[in-house]
């Protein structure tokens, strides 16, 4: 114990701190002007991708990543500003950047289908899509997840993985949906003038847009059955209506005899003095 003291004793201080000091004092800037200038840095280009219209969520997310990566690299300078080599501490970040990774594979897997999601946009908010098989209305799409609402109200959280994993459908994209409508009729009916009839309906309907223009169609004969399609085009936030509207024509048109329904032909024969019925098509 008294060796040790008369060792500390034989130490010149002043020295050492006119060695270590000028080191210290230039790794306290480097960490204090340089962590305001990355700020700086940072929240300038938060600013930028907002002017470019890029999505606030992406944006915010940049800047955090922007701001990350500068300050690594600020202590790394003011390590050696001290003197002391950086190599162990970025080996160790890299050694534990690895096992995070590994420990939060699904999360970055997410983290990276979520930024890939804002950035190309293939639905947006208030699109009515089909993501990760799930349909629904996008409320939100997060770096994580996406939420959807279910046509009856519940939600639904789908990882971003599996949205950009699957196929994603997109109703309302183009505007623009195609309705088509398979209406049976009687085989006895005036085929051209049933077709006709049916042309005009869709002429009335509103909600149908007039280009691409609507058509009639026959899709199929079938015993007492012909079976005709119509095909007509409105707008997405329409669709629904416009489908409600046309068959509700169609029931009019059968209510006045201007179409009529097929029906079964029921054959009724006598054979040896008993009767036999039966049903034909």
């Amino acid at each position: 114990m008294h060796e040790l003291l008369k060792r500390l004793a034989s130490v010149d201080l002043s020295a050492i701190a006119a060695n270590v000091g000028p080191r210290l004092l230039g790794a306290l800037l480097i960490l204090l002007i340089g962590a305001w200038l990355a700020a700086r840095l940072a929240n300038f280009i938060q600013r930028a991708l907002r002017r470019a219209k890029v999505d606030d969520t992406l944006g915010g997310f940049l800047r955090n990543l922007v701001y990350g990566v500068l300050v690594v690299v600020l202590v790394a300078m003011a390590l050696a500003a001290l003197g002391v080599s950086p190599a162990p501490m970025v080996a160790a970040l890299g050694t534990a950047g690895l096992a995070i990774g590994l420990a939060l594979q699904g999360s970055l897997s997410n983290l990276a289908w979520g930024v890939l999601l804002i950035m190309f946009r293939p639905f947006r908010v208030g699109d009515y899509v089909t993501a990760g098989s799930i349909e629904g209305t996008v409320e939100s799409i997060n770096l994580m997840h996406t939420l959807l609402v279910l046509p009856d109200n519940r939600e639904a959280i789908v990882p971003n993985a599996k949205v950009g994993s699957d196929a994603i459908l997109n109703f309302n994209r183009r505007g623009t949906r195609r309705i088509d409508l398979k209406i049976g009729v009687s085989w006895r009916d005036d085929l051209t003038q049933a077709m006709a009839t049916l042309q005009q309906l869709l002429a009335d309907e509103p909600l149908l847009l007039a280009e691409p223009a609507p058509s009639v169609w026959v899709d199929g004969i079938a015993g007492q059955t012909v079976t005709l399609l119509l095909r007509g085009w409105a707008k997405s936030d329409d669709t629904s209506a416009a489908q409600t509207a046309l068959l509700c024509a169609v029931k009019r048109r059968i209510d006045v005899g201007e179409l009529s329904l097929p029906t079964s032909a029921h054959e009724v024969s006598v054979v040896q003095g008993a009767v036999k019925g039966g049903t034909g098509t």
